[in-house]
Formats: structure tokens, sequence, C-alpha cells
């Protein structure tokens, strides 16, 4: 005789945390990759072979009972004394692979990065993770050539047939200008009146930079870069010591926010960049990769409960 109904299983005790976690069956399914109907399905399901009520039906929305939160506590010890077991079972099988080499554009590192390496932590608490920082196109070049699992970066406008994406927010470009920078009236800088400043830039291997001369071409003038570097704190580092103006992303505000001056562009020449992760298609199912694609979701709907514009 089973002990525990074949309706509770490792799968639905999953679908239950992302449930809890997200709030929502949409947000629920969206952390999980799948459909709302198969949350909902899954949630049903463990009612059933629990033959106990988990939810109250308020509308079209389930709300958690104290019997969902004491079945949530105990999936969490489960699943992480199985996913040991798996790790160790794969060890002595000669399998064991607990390192997951994730790139990185350096301004990622304020925010998402750590983040994500919590999230990770959490549920497989004994990956090693090796952190490699650089521009948009050399992750890529790493990445299809093996030299790293998955990159953080502002994904291509158009898929490629080798990658498999995952949005995860939509940051936009700001102009960045030193503290005592008097060229805009408001809070909202056009870009052809800048002609005459001096700017600062990133390398054209960065996604930034790259936007940034397609924006200062759109607004027809060829500008003056009197300097380019390799990474955007020292970027910003520029901006604030006065060598010249620049073009940022929102997201690394938070950094020197009260250095330089962080304006607005007119809607012309707004430019959003999309971030995500992105991973081979031929490694997409790697356990490890799983894992990563997982916590992604999980910080994708925190943001977004944020308020940070999700992708």
């Amino acid at each position: 005789m089973f002990l525990i109904d074949e309706k509770i299983t490792v799968r639905r005790l999953e679908v239950l945390l992302a449930f809890l976690e997200a709030g929502t069956i949409a947000r629920a399914a969206e952390q999980l990759g799948t459909s709302a109907v198969s949350v909902h399905r899954a949630l049903k399901s463990l009612e059933e072979g629990l033959r106990c009520p988990l939810f109250l039906q308020e509308g079209r929305n389930l709300v958690p009972q104290e019997s969902a939160r004491e079945l949530a506590e105990a999936a969490k010890e489960t699943i992480r004394t199985l996913q040991h077991g798996i790790d160790n079972a794969r060890a002595a099988g000669g399998y064991s692979s607990d390192q997951l080499r994730i790139g990185s554009m350096y301004s990622l590192t304020i925010r998402l990065v750590p983040r994500l390496l919590v999230e990770l932590k959490v549920h497989k608490p004994l990956m090693q993770i090796d952190l490699v920082l650089d521009s948009n196109e050399k992750l890529l070049q790493k990445l299809r050539g093996g030299h790293i699992d998955a990159a953080l970066i502002e994904l291509p406008q158009e898929q490629p047939d080798d990658l498999e994406m995952l949005p995860i927010f939509d940051d936009e470009l700001m102009f960045a200008a030193p503290m005592d920078w008097q060229g805009s009236d408001s809070t909202v800088v056009d870009l052809e009146r800048c002609s005459k400043e001096r700017f600062v830039s990133l390398t054209d291997d960065f996604a930034t930079g790259r936007d940034m001369q397609r924006m200062l071409a759109k607004a027809g003038f060829n500008a003056d870069i009197v300097m380019r570097t390799g990474d955007i704190f020292s970027l910003m580092s520029l901006v604030s010591g006065g060598v010249g103006c620049s073009l940022l992303p929102a997201r690394a505000k938070e950094v020197f926010s009260d250095k330089i001056q962080w304006l607005g562009l007119e809607h012309k020449y707004r430019h959003s960049q999309r971030i995500g992760l992105v991973c081979m298609k031929s490694r997409e199912r790697s356990p490890n990769v799983l894992s990563l694609l997982r916590a992604c979701r999980i910080v994708r709907t925190q943001l977004e409960k944020e308020g940070l514009k999700s992708a």
C-alpha cells in the first residue's frame, strides 16, 4: 500500500510553491513556463489527493488557506531533500556537475545578478557559480564557444535559431550629464541640441555603446566622443568627473544617483533595452540551466511586483 496519494506529486508541489510566491495563477504560470489552466488543474489535484481544501474560491481568484501554507512548508523541505538526494545519486554515478558558468553585462551586477544568485542558492545550495563579466557581443561569442552556460544580456531583436531566450525586464536609456551641466532647461533632453557637447561612451561591442551610436546618428550629427571605455562603472565616473555626457541605462542610476544628472529623452529618441537570459538550445534541458531559468522567472515576477517594467 502506498503512503501518499498518487495525485500528490513533486511537480504539483512545485506549482503550489510558485503560486504562493507569485500570488496569482497567471503569474505562477508565467514563472513556471506553463499555462494558467495547467496551474489550476495541478492545485485542484493536490486538494483531491489531500482530501482537504487548500483554497477558497473568491470570484475567479483562489485564496490560500492555512492548510495550503502548511503543505507549502513541508513541500519546501521535501524538494530540498530530494534535490540533495538527486545530486548525491548523480555524483555516485559519475554524472555530477555542480558548476554553472553565468555571463553577464557589468550593469546587471547592480541589481539583477545578486537577486538571481540568492534565488539559485536557495534551491541549489551546493552549486558552484562562476560569474563572467563582459560585453554583449563577447558574451554571445563565449556562449556559442561553450565557455559559459548562459548569459544575461540585452536580447537580440530577432531570436537566433541556436539560442533560447527568456526576457526578464525592459530598461530605458537616459541622458547622463555632470552635475554642473546646464544644457537643458527641463528634465527631458532633445538630442538634436547636443551636437556641440562632448561625449564619453562604451565601446561598440557593448549593447549600450552600440545603442548610443544609433541614437546619436538618429539625432543627425557625428558626436564628439572624447573617450571610450570597457566598463560602465568607469564610464559613469568619467561623466561624474565632467569629462563628457553619455547615454546610460536607468538601472545604473542606483549607483550614481547623487553624482550624475539623469535626464529623460524626447519621445523620438527613447530606446528600451530588453534584458534577459540566453542559453544554447542544445543545453536548455541541463539541470543547472533549468534551475537558472526557474530563478530568472521568479526574479522577473518579483521585479514586476515592484513596478519595474517586465518584458
